[in-house]
């Protein structure tokens, strides 16, 4: 059964915050190092000031439980037994909504629903409206861990499905970016047809260019994905190699110091957003989910571990044949040209000229605009949830 669920993190945990911040000791830094060597000094010397002597959880705490209806529930997972899984669920007034499971990836976590849930709920003539499940991962927010080795991506996959049936939602879309559109494509692969009717991806996922590739016939736009997607794979990929090797190593780190998960996470909050203007309460918030977390930092980072043992990475990703929709955002990291997505059946593709990877959370009317093109009425993907007219 769900229980309603209100973030109240004790003030036990408040005050050991305070004590680590006080005890901070901070690295030198090579003069006019800019960004080049990571995330400024000047930039953490503030964030952990503001952090300890003026930051106010509690009022953002009461921030998020006042925007979010929040639940918690015990899953059962194949081999793994029953995890209690916390996640947000609005229905729509609107006559025919459309079930959406939303799932977030990392360094992210359900907050990434909050700028786009009232979007997706609101009744406006003519434009599809949902009802909407964001799932917090199991070891993520307020979500249970796992205890055991081995829970890879369909295991998270079947989290999110045996939530959305308990809920009541025979038939359902999925929606997702980082690690949430990977898991979204394990959903649609296995619970496709019968249960999951549409995917739509806002991080585009390609292992590499298909047998005929020819980037002389790549547009602009494609170009300009693809001098991004190897921006990436140069500059970026130190956090994937550690988190998908020794991600216990560096869980103590995160666990222990709220300033390297500070610095950890802040780093991919910049440089993966399109100039997106942090406040810095906004970005302590992001990461006092982390600290505050249910599981601790660490568990965040097992699933990059799972997932590359399991061969996720090793070959091509699972079939999936349900309507799939695409929106690109310019400052993406990991996305290809839209011609890398073979054997896929893509019905919707939307490039847009501002954005990066957190899209819900930097332009939420522009995802939620794309997601009404698709499942609205002139939309490729109309109807597709039996015995719903796909419209308010």
């Amino acid at each position: 059964m769900a229980a309603a669920f209100k973030i109240s993190v004790a003030e036990e945990a408040i005050s050991l915050l305070k004590q680590k911040l006080e005890l901070t000791r901070l690295p030198d830094e090579l003069d006019e190092s800019g960004w080049d060597y990571g995330v400024p000094l000047s930039d953490i010397r503030r964030l952990v000031a503001r952090w300890k002597d003026g930051y106010d959880w509690r009022k953002y705490e009461k921030e998020l439980n006042d925007e979010l209806p929040q639940f918690t529930r015990d899953i059962e997972v194949d081999g793994f037994g029953a995890l209690n899984v916390h996640y947000i669920h609005k229905e729509s007034q609107a006559k025919g909504a459309i079930p959406l499971l939303f799932i977030h990836g990392w360094p992210g976590s359900f907050i990434e629903i909050r700028k786009v849930l009232p979007l997706l709920t609101a009744i406006e003539d003519g434009q599809p409206s949902f009802h909407v499940v964001a799932l917090g991962l199991p070891g993520y927010g307020f979500s249970e861990g796992v205890k055991k080795k081995g829970f890879d991506l369909a295991k998270y996959a079947e989290v999110g499905h045996k939530l959305m049936l308990a809920l009541g939602y025979d038939e359902y879309v999925v929606q997702g970016g980082d690690w949430g559109a990977i898991i979204d494509h394990y959903v649609a692969a296995m619970y496709g047809g019968s249960h999951v009717k549409a995917y739509h991806a806002n991080m585009p996922f390609a292992l590499g260019p298909p047998p005929d590739a020819d980037p002389s016939k790549y547009s602009p736009v494609e170009l300009a994905r693809l001098e991004r997607q190897q921006w990436y794979y140069k500059t970026q990929t130190g956090y994937f190699t550690e988190q998908t090797t020794q991600p216990q190593t560096l869980g103590y780190s995160l666990n222990d110091s709220p300033v390297g998960l500070l610095a950890w996470i802040y780093e991919k909050l910049v440089t993966w957003t399109d100039a997106y203007k942090w406040e810095d309460d906004e970005v302590l918030t992001w990461i006092s989910i982390y600290w505050f977390s249910r599981a601790g930092p660490a568990a965040s980072l097992r699933i990059y571990y799972e997932a590359v043992q399991s061969g996720a990475f090793s070959g091509a990703l699972p079939e999936m044949k349900v309507p799939y929709g695409v929106s690109y955002f310019p400052k993406e990291v990991a996305a290809g040209p839209l011609s890398w997505l073979t054997n896929l059946n893509v019905v919707f593709h939307e490039y847009h000229d501002k954005g990066g990877h957190f899209a819900a959370y930097e332009v939420p009317e522009l995802l939620v605009g794309d997601l009404r093109k698709m499942f609205g009425k002139s939309g490729p993907a109309y109807g597709v949830v039996k015995g719903k007219d796909g419209y308010a």
